[in-house]
């Protein structure tokens, strides 16, 4: 009885229906990742993996040599830079503009959010090389710097203390749109009647953006915060198009630094393997930190 009961025509559809994506999942997902761990702790550099007798268990020995090489800590720091440009910038800004189109603060709304959304729809290798361009020694940049000081010499990409800069300018005009078309899209849910008694009986705009719109959007805020960290983190087409991690490795990141180990030069296949499961994991502890927050703080819209 238990065992018919178990296995009831629904639960069989259920099963039927799930296996196909639980399938294609650990092949394309949980497999890769497994692999890579195990693929990490050996002396692998090329050739056949399974059977081969050079392939030696090595322990943790490319973790350690990833944390002691500098530039894996530059580029842990560059998508710190990143992430809190994400954060502090593409969704303040983003909730900026959808507030003020929202509340029709301005005229030609239609006009500004589609200016303000356009980049997010252009490639990331054109708009990476359309802004090197613009900010290189003969671009358009250096010569409007030099209307205002004619003996200014551009270094930005020369520098390695300010190539970042450029990038982090581009990343904060790419995809604040992005944000503004999902805040812009939830405040539409909110009921206009709502703020429209708020306002009659005398609250403020400012009264009615923090008791009502802000604790309205609370989840909301959360689920883009998860969506810039996760961006944060897979950081590489606009970096590899607009500085390649240049100059002196300066401007990489986490993604474009395992790319380099990989790829570039004499492959270090496991410490290209330790750089990803390093990642993987970093992506999992700061979603635990925004889940946590988000049991706390959202889900009150």
């Amino acid at each position: 009885m238990k065992k018919a009961a178990f296995w009831t025509e629904e639960r069989r559809a259920y099963l039927i229906l799930v296996f196909p994506a639980v399938i294609i999942y650990w092949a394309v997902m949980a497999f890769p990742t497994i692999f890579s761990f195990i693929l990490s702790l050996t002396n692998y550099n090329g050739g056949p993996v399974f059977g081969n007798p050079d392939v030696k268990i090595v322990g943790f020995t490319h973790y350690v040599r990833m944390f002691n090489d500098k530039y894996f800590w530059i580029s842990l720091k560059n998508n710190g830079l990143i992430m809190a440009i994400s954060l502090f910038g593409q969704i303040p800004l983003g909730f900026l503009f959808a507030y003020v189109l929202h509340r029709k603060l301005i005229k030609f709304g239609d006009f500004f959010q589609t200016i303000i959304y356009l980049p997010a729809v252009i490639s990331t290798i054109v708009i990476g090389r359309l802004w090197q361009s613009f900010f290189s020694p003969y671009g358009p940049f250096t010569e409007f710097m030099r209307r205002f000081n004619p003996t200014w010499e551009n270094e930005l990409f020369f520098d390695p203390h300010l190539a970042i800069l450029p990038v982090l300018f581009v990343i904060l005009w790419m995809y604040t749109g992005t944000y503004l078309i999902i805040f812009l899209a939830n405040l539409q849910k909110i009921d206009p009647a709502l703020i429209e008694a708020a306002r009659i009986d005398g609250a403020t705009e400012w009264q009615v953006l923090t008791k009502i719109i802000l604790p309205a959007l609370s989840g909301v805020i959360v689920t883009t915060a998860i969506l810039a960290i996760s961006g944060s983190l897979k950081s590489f087409d606009l970096l590899f198009a607009m500085t390649g991690g240049n100059p002196a490795r300066r401007t990489s990141v986490l993604a474009l630094y395992m790319y380099d180990n990989a790829f570039r030069g004499a492959p270090k296949y496991p410490l290209a393997n330790a750089i990803s499961v390093f990642m993987v994991l970093l992506s999992l502890i700061l979603i635990m930190v925004v889940r946590i927050t988000e049991s706390r703080f959202g889900g009150r819209e």
